[in-house]
């Protein structure tokens, strides 16, 4: 699937309702892929029917399926309602989540990701007429989940990565897969605000520890990870600054590897069209 060059990342739900009426904002302004999170509840598929119903050309894709809160009879039979009635629209991402959320939120236990990731995959593939592999990726990080996503997937959409994650990321699956890294912006011309407002939205994230091992095999430290994080680690997650800054960001990605970059509007209004309006841009 050709998704363009950049795209937007929203979550799936927005004050209480679907992100359909911003991915419909998104799609007039000329972007040409909208990722929306899967989140940590079953029935995502819901409101990627109601995205895909409420847009008219825009490419959706969902970044990711908790594969822990999806089964494979379920994730094929949202695939095919979609393509049914969206044909080629719609790209679906898997992934593994976190052990703190797994444990915490449902009553599974997380377990050996990489098997599980691998067994999934293979009940996939076991359905009839399965979720083909070159419009499925994995929202993989690590060389062994990346060599994966190579061998089985059209590629890979990694979530709040560095550059030098990127270029490992290329590296993991080689020349030919998708790489498609989500990266988080706050358009701001104060550097200093903009780091504090990033800070306090990715806190929670940095004690996860499939994220935190990325970034450790990045170069950052476990002291990076305190106090909310490192001005160091913050400004290598994040773009933050003008239009031009933002720009530059997304190029080194490319440069890197990324063959499509998704962006995620943080700062004082997340996900504000207003900002979505301002980065148009720099869509190619």
């Amino acid at each position: 699937m050709d998704l363009g060059a950049l795209g937007a990342w929203l979550p799936p739900s927005m004050n209480g309702s679907t992100p359909t009426a911003l991915a419909a904002t998104l799609e007039e302004q000329g972007y040409p892929t909208v990722w929306i999170a899967g989140g940590i509840s079953p029935g995502i598929f819901d409101v990627i029917e109601e995205v895909l119903a409420g847009t008219e050309r825009i490419t959706v894709a969902i970044g990711i399926v908790n594969v822990w809160m999806e089964t494979p009879e379920s994730v094929t039979a949202g695939w095919h309602r979609c393509e049914e009635r969206w044909p080629g629209r719609l790209l679906v991402g898997l992934g593994i989540s976190h052990g703190p959320i797994i444990d915490a939120f449902t009553e599974q236990t997380y377990r050996r990701p990489l098997a599980t990731m691998r067994e999934y995959l293979d009940a996939l593939d076991a359905q009839t007429d399965p979720l083909p592999p070159q419009r499925r990726v994995l929202g993989a990080l690590g060389p062994k989940m990346l060599a994966l996503a190579a061998e089985r997937t059209a590629g890979t959409h990694p979530y709040h990565v560095t550059v030098t994650n990127t270029a490992a990321a290329r590296a993991g699956v080689g020349t030919g897969p998708l790489v498609a890294p989500e990266l988080p912006v706050v358009l701001t011309t104060d550097v200093a605000e903009g780091r504090d407002q990033a800070r306090s939205q990715l806190t929670h994230y940095l004690q996860l520890p499939n994220y935190a091992n990325n970034w450790f095999r990045a170069g950052f430290t476990e002291s990076d990870l305190a106090d909310g994080g490192s001005d160091r680690l913050i400004d290598a997650l994040v773009a933050i600054g003008d239009v031009d800054a933002i720009a530059a960001r997304v190029r080194e990605h490319h440069d890197a590897g990324a063959d499509h970059v998704c962006l995620q509007v943080l700062g004082p209004q997340p996900n504000d069209a207003a900002v979505y309006a301002e980065l148009a841009g720099l869509i190619r």
